[in-house]
């Protein structure tokens, strides 16, 4: 799920490793367009934070390895970001470290007529990913290896967690707080961050 064609693998495998030294973790690459190209590259730290100077030290830290190696044809924009706080869920890893939080998942095969599913993350077992279900009894194992997509649903409660495991001190989570229960936060999809007043980020 971190790339959507052998041709992006070749990329993510180019700057994998440059990344690593940096201190960065690569969540999902996407190579975008055809006249005028985007690399779209979404990382974070290992802790999961990932500040707008994070992305710009790792712009800058892969910008002479894509440079020298000149992997894409043509010209192109390299777009460094962050995951959101709706992030997109492509490592094995990220289904253990959202236990508890509601997700939705697009599969690449159907399970009784159904490809798409949505549910409470309980981890992992063996190679498969495990979800509590809305209606279901028993908790549900699904092949990592059949899902196409998957991310968290963008929640007030996940807007809260995500400013906690980013470190916000208690008067930003107080303002937040404020700003949820006055309908004063926005939210939105596609990998962009929510409408929040800019004094609370």
């Amino acid at each position: 799920m971190r790339t959507t064609s052998p041709y992006e693998d070749k990329l993510l495998a180019l700057i994998e490793p440059a990344a690593r030294d940096l201190g960065y973790e690569i969540v999902r690459v996407r190579l975008m367009g055809s006249r005028r190209k985007t690399f779209q590259i979404m990382a974070e730290r290992p802790d999961g934070r990932m500040s707008s100077g994070d992305c710009e030290k790792l712009s800058r830290g892969l910008s002479p390895l894509l440079e020298a190696e000149d992997p894409i044809e043509g010209e192109y924009a390299l777009e460094v970001s962050s995951p959101g706080i709706d992030r997109p869920l492509t490592r094995f890893s990220d289904f253990d470290r959202w236990i508890g939080w509601e997700a939705k998942l697009e599969l690449d095969r159907g399970i009784e007529g159904r490809k798409r599913f949505s549910g409470e993350l309980a981890g992992t077992e063996d190679t498969n990913i495990c979800i509590n279900l809305e209606g279901e009894e028993d908790t549900a194992l699904i092949p990592f290896e059949w899902i196409a997509s998957a991310r968290l649903v963008l929640t007030d409660d996940l807007i809260r967690e995500s400013l906690r495991r980013r470190g916000a001190d208690e008067d930003e989570l107080e303002q937040l707080e404020k700003a949820l229960d006055d309908d004063q936060v926005e939210f939105v999809t596609d990998d962009v961050l929510p409408d929040v007043d800019p004094d609370l980020t």
